[in-house]
């Protein structure tokens, strides 16, 4: 693996987002740089869009985008509560926008006037999802006031989750496994007082990772596989031990697979809007240099 090349196509390529967290990630740059440019996606009403997530280029707020939004402020390691981006956030989230009463809506209705892959298109039969319910969850856990309305409304929600994931395991779709991850890592170092059996919630997941697992690892290089990064980020990891020689694969794997240019292969494409998609593919290609690298330093 070639870092110098996985930089250079960062400075080459990368939106000022994305420089701004290789920066973060790598070179000791400001948490502040960071936010100028997320800063950037956030509406009015405190949600993201604009395309912050790669493949849905809508510029309003939905709650994808926003959860994307509040995945790159814990890479930082935020803290502060008080923080213009994550009040906005808490506000998006306690406005009832895009909500149903039990989950924030997978997909809105104005993904389908802007650029988006398929599994973006919003249709009138789309089916309960918790992606990404279950993870905003933990974020409001994380930075709501617990005396407010939006903390309690997360308990009922974090309550409601876990019991839709044991009323309907083995899920089949791998951004809800995620971000049911998300959930049982909050929890188990939380001081929420919660009623959920995170014994049984462990030992679920573990079977569930491994039921949604791509372990032939040739089919890596060519689909969008299912890789023990999408749910483990450390050693820490209550799901690390179990698969821990599948993380070392995926080390190998990315080790061996880096293609000329310091990029990796994206593995899946849009079927329309071809134009988009050729600027999409080289944001994702960026994303995915930097968690590929922060995967590699944290397991080797």
């Amino acid at each position: 693996m070639n870092e110098l090349l996985a930089r250079k196509f960062i400075y080459q390529n990368a939106r000022p987002l994305d420089l701004a967290r290789w920066q973060f990630c790598f070179e000791n740059g400001s948490r502040e740089a960071v936010f100028t440019a997320l800063a950037v996606y956030q509406n009015d009403d405190g949600g993201f869009g604009h395309g912050l997530e790669p493949d849905c280029w809508n510029p309003n707020s939905s709650p994808i985008q926003t959860w994307t939004a509040t995945e790159i402020i814990r890479e930082t390691g935020l803290e502060e509560k008080e923080h213009p981006l994550v009040q906005g956030i808490l506000r998006y989230l306690a406005s009832g926008k895009d909500f149903d009463g039990h989950t924030w809506a997978n997909t809105i209705t104005t993904n389908n006037d802007a650029p988006h892959a398929p599994w973006w298109q919003h249709t009138s039969n789309h089916e309960i999802s918790y992606n990404p319910t279950a993870s905003l969850i933990t974020f409001i856990f994380e930075f709501a006031d617990s005396e407010s309305e939006l903390f309690a409304l997360a308990l009922k929600l974090a309550k409601e989750a876990y019991l839709y994931f044991k009323s309907h395991f083995p899920l089949e779709s791998v951004g809800n496994v995620a971000c049911f991850v998300k959930l049982y890592d909050y929890l188990k170092e939380s001081i929420v007082n919660i009623q959920i059996d995170l014994t049984e919630f462990k030992d679920l997941l573990q079977r569930q990772i491994q039921h949604v697992l791509t372990y032939d690892v040739d089919t890596w290089l060519v689909d969008y596989a299912c890789k023990p990064s999408f749910f483990i980020s450390s050693k820490s990891s209550d799901f690390y031990i179990e698969n821990q020689e599948i993380c070392e694969l995926e080390c190998e794997f990315i080790e061996r697979t880096q293609e000329s240019d310091g990029s990796w292969a994206i593995t899946w494409s849009w079927s329309d809007y071809p134009e988009a998609w050729s600027i999409s593919k080289n944001w994702w290609k960026s994303d995915w240099i930097i968690k590929y690298l922060k995967f590699v330093k944290t397991f080797r």
